[in-house]
């Protein structure tokens, strides 16, 4: 989410991702290849950019979205929403030179009530090198659709009834061969879903309380078998991907959540903000243990597990440090601004960028609370940082008076 809602494994890899580039350089899911917000190494990006410092390229996006972009070979894919004329879109880049290459209109009409902060088009797509996925709400429903790579409507399929309560940004996750798992909790006909990635049929669907909540679905390999993992509606649920049965589920979470599960392979951590704050670090091997909590809020922004440390910017613009084997708080440290970008890492390094167009980094490490450098870019920061192949993908908003427009960036080093 992302991505941003409201204000807007130890991951294994997916062995089942096709794609055009490796990981290294491909960034093809939300939160990156292992969904866990992790770059892979020898990123070397710059420290310092600005409007005219280190930017490779700036592209005008039009409409207006808070889903962050996904990277597949030679294409950088993402959302936006046109809000006059009611159409909700997919738009294609060129990685090189953010040429725009194609636009792809998946919905047009059909716009619900949002939260003044959301967007139509705030989850991120996903990709398994042969197509493209995304998640948008309309017409008083959650739909998918798959895209081909050059922007070809291929099927699209009804999820299931979604009443708003404040916006829909839950992103898609693959799982085998030609699985693609959906979430859509609301207040009225919540559900997880496992779709058929040729076609789009519905293989399986397993209900969820009726609850507003915002969180994407996670699959990770934890006590020996996979679990596609989900927070919120007052739970965290553990279920067989394959199946959709229910492999074990405690009371861990808040009501609220919109932040993606991590795990350091031991634990998965949830974390809520409404109506309580927390988070917490859940034994993944079905005991129902909380190993830790603590009344933080950390509500919007994804956390990040590294090397036995859990991180995290909560929405009021604090950075903390914790142990993530039994929640010993290591270091905080104040960035300031509001918050709804999840953290990334890369190379020893947390990228962070609040609302207003803020963006800090700092040091990951456990020692000490370390501030690397601060750079403005744009007015507003929904999205959340994308790391890949030497180069930062944002998404920007800059506003002049009423007006507003959006901007894709390529930061690197020139």
């Amino acid at each position: 989410m992302n991505c941003a809602l409201l204000r807007p494994f130890l991951l294994l890899p997916f062995a089942c991702l096709a794609l055009a580039a490796s990981a290294s350089s491909d960034w093809p899911l939300w939160r990156g290849p292992s969904q866990n917000g992790l770059a892979s190494p020898g990123q070397g990006l710059p420290l310092d950019w600005s409007e005219s410092k280190n930017v490779i390229w700036k592209t005008e996006i039009p409409g207006r979205g808070h889903g962050s972009p996904i990277v597949v070979g030679d294409q950088v894919i993402l959302p936006t929403s046109d809000e006059q004329k009611k159409t909700q879109s997919v738009l294609c880049l060129d990685r090189q030179t953010g040429k725009r290459l194609w636009t792809a209109q998946i919905h047009k009409g059909g716009f619900m009530k949002l939260n003044k902060k959301g967007t139509h088009a705030s989850g991120s797509l996903a990709c398994d090198g042969k197509r493209l996925y995304v998640n948008f709400l309309n017409a008083g429903a959650a739909h998918t659709t798959a895209l081909s790579m050059d922007g070809k409507i291929l099927w699209k399929t009804r999820i299931t009834d979604y009443v708003v309560h404040q916006a829909y940004a839950s992103s898609p996750a693959l799982h085998g061969d030609n699985l693609l798992i959906v979430a859509a909790d609301n207040k009225k006909s919540g559900a997880i879903a496992c779709l058929n990635r040729t076609d789009g049929k519905i293989i399986w669907k397993v209900g969820r309380p009726k609850k507003p909540n915002y969180a994407s679905p996670v699959i990770y390999e934890l006590d020996g078998r996979k679990q596609l993992i989900m927070t919120g509606c007052d739970l965290v649920s553990s279920y067989n991907p394959l199946t959709g049965e229910k492999l074990w589920e405690i009371k861990g979470a808040t009501t609220e959540c919109v932040t993606t599960t991590v795990t350091d392979g031991v634990h998965v951590y949830s974390s809520g903000g409404y109506p309580k704050n927390h988070v917490s670090a859940i034994r993944a091997d079905g005991s129902g243990k909380i190993a830790w909590s603590n009344n933080i809020r950390v509500y919007v922004p994804s956390m990040i597990v590294s090397k036995g440390y859990l991180y995290a910017i909560a929405d009021a613009g604090v950075l903390y440090c914790w142990k993530s084997e039994t929640g010993e708080e290591m270091w905080k440290g104040r960035l300031g601004g509001t918050f709804s970008a999840s953290l990334t890492l890369a190379d020893g390094k947390l990228y962070a960028a609040n609302e207003a167009g803020d963006f800090f980094v700092a040091e990951a490490s456990p020692k000490q609370f370390k501030i690397l450098s601060k750079n403005k870019l744009g007015d507003e920061i929904f999205a959340s940082p994308v790391i890949c192949g030497k180069r930062l993908f944002q998404r920007t908003a800059h506003r002049s008076g009423s007006e507003r427009q959006e901007f894709l960036y390529s930061i690197g080093k020139k």
